[in-house]
């Protein structure tokens, strides 16, 4: 009997380990199950790591981003793994034991899986840099969760602040960059979150003001609200923070003073209150804080002095305080006793020295203290702070020789000294230099030569040494600079001849040469540079002046050479410079008579010509009327009713131009006129665009006209625009374009030679462009292929970027007035013959607009895609594709394909690296135009290295096939 009952018992306990074992095993199998699932779902080369190929059972928990406790799974970390596609549903049920979820810098379709609301043991949840899109659902069923990161995604709809509430173990939340949400504003419940540490809503969308009840968050030690809408005053309860370390309330619109109880936060490190309208005195208190290592107050309007407290921080790295109204002096003892790494205070009224000590523990890189009073020299140890990126004091009083080592400092992209009283020189050891990319140092008192070894410096993107003392000769070795893009060095006592080796400088966009001392002629070569910026006034050149500088109207350019003359003069009445005389006899009857024969060869031809063309024309006013076309004459608009604003040298009047305005040398149409291609009879081709003035109806009409004809982006002179607004809109459009391009002179800016205003129609002529537009070029236009010139290799593409953030940064920073594009894009950016950008088509906007824009197209000329392409999803665009793409080190899966083979990737990617900074979606953080032609220029090849015609696989330009 007793083993009877020991056998049963025994088999109920065979019974319930197997009964174990079976449970045991199918947990196990659903594990490997979802795992295996979501290999298949979340799509990417990086889950080749998975392997589910084994016969054996599959040992999950050795697979790389899995985490196990015992045999479950507890965690799984993906992050950058740059994977696409959707989260199977179930996780919650296959994965019970699951706490932590990391999927950040992946691409995660379908919006918020909803899935997730199921798990009731998930206590980390990251999909930030995910590209989640939608409305969110209610997220309080997660209870246990205790870090929520949902940063730069693509959120819209209601904030979930009230779920939120409900989750009180949070202690991280992180919504950074999600301004589709609709606007809201936070509400007290919030409170209720007593283990917040971590509280990150900048760029949500929010309004109002900043809630005095987070001061009741006392368990707080990150705290930043900014990218937002917020208003009123910075409460003084935040000082009852006790534990906060971060405070970032930049960029909104707060006003007020800056509370003294901020004072109060110890364990404070950084602060960052920039881009708002704070006034007020620093508090002194803030400034005294033990553990302040970054303190950021720009773009304000404080006043009253820079704490002297802070020259006794053991702590501070950053003091940012530029653009305020700050008086009084610098600390003396700034940087003395911490790693002080960035000193800017630029546009206050601050006065006295510069703090000696900045640099005493050899870690300061940012000397930016532009636009104030200083005084003083600058003290020598600076010439010894080798970190230095930049150094900038321009526009104050300070004087003294510049230390030697200022020049030759090793790291420093650029050195500012200009608008002071400095005196020494440009010494030699500037060849050292080998990371600086712009040198100014204008109206000083400067003396010596120019040394040679400045052409050492290859990167070199911009020189102003204008109004100086400089004597000398040019050295010719400065025509290696072949990356100079402003050479300013008018205003000296240079003497010698302008040295033929800068010719070479072909990304050159401003010579200024004028008012010194130098001789002999002007050279032939430099013809090649316009139609550039050139400037050789006020010195002593003799003989002929080039054709080319003639015939581009640039005489008062050369104005004050007395020994300058012209072979020829476009306009008898001209009497600016004289003609030269042949053989070095005086000109007289002889000279005299030979010039009259010649004006009448000239006008005989030119009479010739004339007639045969008015035949022409006739024949073709003969088929116009047949075909039910008119000339615009014959619209009630004449000749004579056309006035003419020139802002060139003409060799073609209005009757040639209006005259040529017939159906065949049509280019293109847009909603508010017409584009022309026209040969004129000297062999110049100009393009003509006609802009109709008229009513809002008749230009929808046109609209429609034009859309049912279907014509492309056509040759990019405006004509795309659409405008539709009647005729205060033409004229306003007209006058903004007209104004601004009779303006300038570029060679990155479309010229605009003249201007027709009639009555029922405008005429803009301009230099034509033979390659179109940039955006045929990248995509294809109605010829096909690559608007019917073939392929753009890397180089053509990086140099038509560099030409337009050139052109640019030109409108924005080098002339008396800002001027603003506004439209900037591919089709706006014409080519020329040698596929050199000219930027076209102008309107009313902000420079940060511009910077935005540019970014776009640079995106376009690295990715070779549209702004707007089917692969980059719904309510997706090119700058949200790319930013991802840079946001998961993936740069390289968005370059062109078709430049597969190209060994310019890694310029390609700095490329997009750079657009990404462009399209910011928090306009104060985009970079200047300026800042982007350096950074583009910082990107290319040193000079003497391989180009792309050394490598295999090169398809030529046409300009290279010739």
């Amino acid at each position: 009997m007793v083993t009877t009952l020991c056998s049963v018992a025994l088999l109920l306990v065979v019974v319930a380990l197997l009964s174990a074992t079976g449970d045991g095993v199918a947990a196990l199998d659903a594990q490997a199950a979802y795992l295996s699932r979501l290999k298949q779902e979340l799509a990417g080369p990086a889950m080749a790591r998975w392997d589910f190929s084994s016969a054996t059972p599959v040992d999950y928990c050795r697979f790389q981003g899995v985490v196990c406790g015992g045999s479950n799974v507890t965690g799984i970390d993906l992050t950058s793994w740059r994977l696409t596609g959707r989260l199977p549903p179930g996780i919650c049920a296959a994965l019970p034991a699951l706490r932590d979820l990391l999927l950040a810098y992946n691409e995660i379709r379908g919006g918020f899986p909803a899935g997730l609301l199921n798990c009731s043991s998930l206590e980390t949840l990251n999909l930030s840099f995910a590209s989640v899109s939608g409305a969110l659902p209610d997220l309080s069923p997660m209870r246990a969760l205790r870090a929520l990161d949902l940063s730069d995604n693509l959120f819209s709809g209601a904030f979930p602040a009230t779920s939120i509430a409900n989750m009180t173990s949070l202690e991280v939340i992180n919504f950074n960059e999600n301004p589709g949400f609709d606007v809201w504003r936070p509400p007290e419940a919030l409170t209720r979150l007593r283990r917040l540490r971590v509280l990150i809503l900048s760029t949500t969308s929010m309004r109002g003001g900043v809630p005095a009840w987070l001061g009741n968050m006392t368990s707080l030690t990150f705290l930043e609200l900014s990218g937002n809408s917020l208003t009123g005053r910075i409460p003084a309860s935040l000082g009852r923070l006790a534990n906060l370390e971060f405070l970032e309330l930049y960029y909104n619109d707060l006003e007020g003073a800056i509370p003294d109880e901020l004072g109060n936060l110890t364990r404070l490190a950084d602060v960052d209150l920039s881009e708002n309208h704070l006034d007020g005195a620093i508090p002194d208190s803030l400034c005294a804080l033990p553990r302040l290592r970054v303190l950021q107050l720009y773009t304000n309007f404080l006043a009253g002095p820079i704490p002297a407290v802070l020259g006794n921080s053991t702590q501070l790295e950053i003091l940012s305080v530029y653009k305020n109204q700050l008086t009084g002096e610098l600390p003396a003892d700034l940087g003395r006793y911490s790693d002080f790494n960035v000193l800017e205070v630029s546009e206050n009224q601050l006065t006295g020295p510069l703090p000696p000590y900045a640099c005493a523990n050899g870690k300061l890189q940012y000397i930016l203290v532009l636009s104030n009073l200083l005084t003083g020299t600058i003290p020598a140890a600076y010439a010894d702070c080798l970190p230095l990126l930049r150094f900038r004091v321009s526009s104050n009083h300070l004087e003294g020789d510049v230390p030697p080592g200022i020049f030759a400092l090793p790291h420093a992209s650029i050195v500012d000294l200009s608008y002071n009283h400095f005196t020494g020189s440009v010494p030699p050891s500037i060849a050292g230099a080998k990371n600086l990319t712009s040198l100014f140092a204008s109206a000083n008192r400067l003396s010596g030569m120019l040394p040679p070894e400045i052409a050492d410096v290859w990167g070199l993107v911009k020189i102003d040494l204008s109004n100086n003392l400089i004597a000398g000769p040019i050295p010719a070795a400065m025509g290696r600079l072949v990356r100079l893009n402003q050479l300013s060095l008018q205003g000296n006592r240079l003497n010698g001849p302008i040295p033929e080796t800068l010719a070479d400088l072909r990304s050159l966009n401003v010579l200024n040469l004028s008012e010194n001392a130098l001789s002999g002629q002007i050279p032939e070569a430099l013809c090649a540079l316009l139609p550039n910026s050139l400037d050789f006034a006020g010195n002593n050149l003799s003989g002929p002046v080039p054709p080319a500088m003639i015939k581009e109207g640039l005489l008062e350019s050369v104005a004050g050479n007395p020994g300058l003359c012209v072979a020829f003069r476009l306009n008898l009445s001209d009497t600016a410079l004289p003609l030269c005389q042949k053989g070095g006899e005086k000109r007289g009857f002889a000279g005299s008579s030979w010039i009259v024969g010649v004006c009448c060869v000239v006008c005989v031809v030119a009479m010739l010509a004339l007639a045969r063309r008015w035949v022409t024309r006739r024949r073709e006013l003969k088929d116009g009327e047949q075909d039910g076309t008119s000339s615009p004459g014959s619209r009630g608009g004449g000749l004579s009713s056309y006035d003419v604003t020139s802002f060139h040298k003409l060799n073609f009047d209005q009757h040639e131009i209006v005259e040529a305005l017939i159906d065949k040398n049509i280019v293109g149409h847009g909603g508010s006129g017409t584009v022309y291609k026209i040969e004129l009879s000297s062999g110049e081709l100009v393009a003509v665009k006609k802009l109709w003035v008229s009513s809002s109806k008749t230009k929808q009409q046109r609209q429609k006209q034009h859309q049912h004809r279907g014509h492309g982006h056509g040759h990019g002179y405006g004509h795309g625009r659409g405008y539709g607004g009647g005729e205060e809109d033409d004229s306003r459009e007209l006058r903004t374009e007209v104004e601004t391009l009779g303006s300038i002179r570029h060679k990155n800016i479309v010229k605009l030679y003249c201007c027709y205003s009639g009555a029922d129609c405008n005429l803009l002529v301009y230099e034509y462009m033979p390659n179109g537009n940039l955006w045929d070029a990248l995509h294809g236009g109605a010829g096909g292929g690559w608007g019917g010139f073939g392929f753009l290799d890397w180089p053509t593409r990086r140099r038509v970027a560099i030409g337009v953030a050139q052109g640019l940064a030109y409108l924005h920073h080098d002339l008396l007035f800002t001027i603003v594009h506004r439209d900037v894009k591919s089709s706006n950016i014409l080519l020329d013959a040698d596929f050199e950008p000219k930027v076209a088509d102008f309107g009313i906007a902000t420079t940060k607009c511009d910077v935005y824009s540019f970014g776009v197209v640079l995106m376009e000329l690295a990715t070779g895609k549209k702004p707007i392409e089917p692969e980059f999803g719904e309510t997706r665009d090119i700058v949200q594709w790319v930013t991802g793409k840079v946001a998961a080190a993936a740069e390289a899966e968005a370059l062109d394909k078709r430049l597969a083979w190209s060994p310019f990737k890694d310029e390609m990617v700095q490329a997009l690296r750079v657009a990404v900074r462009c399209t910011c979606s928090i306009p104060g953080l985009r970079p200047t135009m300026a800042d982007v032609v350096q950074m583009l220029a910082e990107s290319g090849p040193p000079p003497g290295s391989r180009s792309a015609k050394d490598y295999p696989g090169q398809k030529p330009k046409p300009a290279e096939a010739k």
